[in-house]
């Protein structure tokens, strides 16, 4: 039995694991767009129906326009998926974020004509700029909502703090964070929040960035483009420290009878039931061995195993290198 949860106290019903879109324009290796359109394709057939990209994921677009070029070929698809996308990042050089209203209601229709779309389900604030206060992007994109232009607002990476005072302002349907057994900070009242106001919490990296997979990475094979390439997670001196606790983790998962990514994902839906997970894959197999995830129910004897072995805090090096946390926000 495969498990749906709402995305949101009023948003669409969906399978509990969904679909991230950013490599399909290759932040973790070379692909093609034939790979992710047989992926997208899997997604359909399987009920995969809770798809997540962004304006930047690929640079400037390309991983909408690859996901806007299906849904122009496969009529009807729209309609049978939950679709999200983000702005706020300004890629650069430099890099920088803004959360404008203007300038995010310019990425918001940039983002409708590459997607092939009329709208969207969800539309998130990627990272928050705090030179703009919260209540004036939410104030506008709730009335993008009340136009049709996108069905819920989002928020990305920010503090409960944030989440309290956007939904003071309008209704928050998603926030997205990473979220797994090695980058369990959303535990320190993210999840909670979002539950009181039901808003769903949507669990990115789930897997860890592939360390969570049934085999071991090899980070000396990591591209320069390779987001992991500069993760102080995957660096010489961390990565071995992490792979000897992550190995255990794997062998658990044999005992259990389950592949390692799909006990990995079930205990992070298992840790509450407004959480959805929307690990990233260009990969037929790999999407399919997620969605399994949906239909698996751990008993407390399961989650304590595991995090006997993966206890809170267990990772070796930073969730990201200075360079990569622009717009993400600390808290407790």
């Amino acid at each position: 039995m495969m498990e749906h949860r709402t995305l949101g106290a009023d948003g669409p019903l969906v399978l509990s694991v969904g679909l991230g879109a950013m490599s399909f324009g290759g932040m973790y290796g070379k692909t093609t767009e034939e790979a992710s359109r047989a992926t997208m394709a899997k997604a359909l057939e399987s009920g995969v129906n809770h798809w997540d990209v962004a304006n930047i994921y690929g640079g400037d677009g390309l991983c909408e326009e690859i996901i806007g070029r299906f849904l122009q070929d496969h009529p009807g698809a729209r309609q049978k998926i939950a679709l999200a996308t983000k702005s706020a990042i300004i890629s650069g050089p430099p890099r920088r974020i803004s959360n404008d209203p203007d300038y995010m209601r310019g990425e918001l229709e940039k983002s409708l004509t590459r997607l092939n779309t009329d709208h969207v389900d969800l539309y998130y604030i990627h990272r928050r700029d705090p030179e703009t206060p919260i209540e004036t992007i939410v104030e506008a994109m709730g009335r993008w909502t009340e136009e049709g232009l996108i069905g819920g607002i989002g928020l990305s990476e920010c503090a409960p703090s944030t989440l309290e005072r956007a939904a003071s302002v309008f209704p928050i349907r998603a926030v997205q964070s990473e979220y797994s057994l090695w980058s369990r900070q959303p535990e320190l009242g993210l999840i909670d929040l979002c539950a009181r106001l039901g808003t769903a919490f949507v669990a990115f990296s789930s897997l860890g960035r592939g360390m969570f997979g049934d085999a071991p990475l090899r980070p000396e094979t990591f591209s320069a483009s390779d987001f992991r390439a500069a993760n102080p997670r995957f660096s010489p001196d961390n990565f071995p420290r992490n792979e000897q606790k992550i190995a255990a983790f794997r062998v658990l998962a044999d005992e259990m009878g389950l592949p390692a990514p799909v006990l990995a994902n079930a205990w992070v839906l298992a840790r509450a039931p407004h959480i959805h997970v929307i690990p990233g894959t260009r990969s037929t197999t790999h999407l399919q061995q997620n969605a399994e995830a949906a239909a698996v129910t751990l008993t407390h004897e399961q989650m304590a195993a595991i995090e006997a072995i993966l206890p809170a805090g267990f990772a070796h090096g930073a969730r990201y290198a200075p360079a990569q946390t622009a717009g993400v926000e600390d808290y407790c």
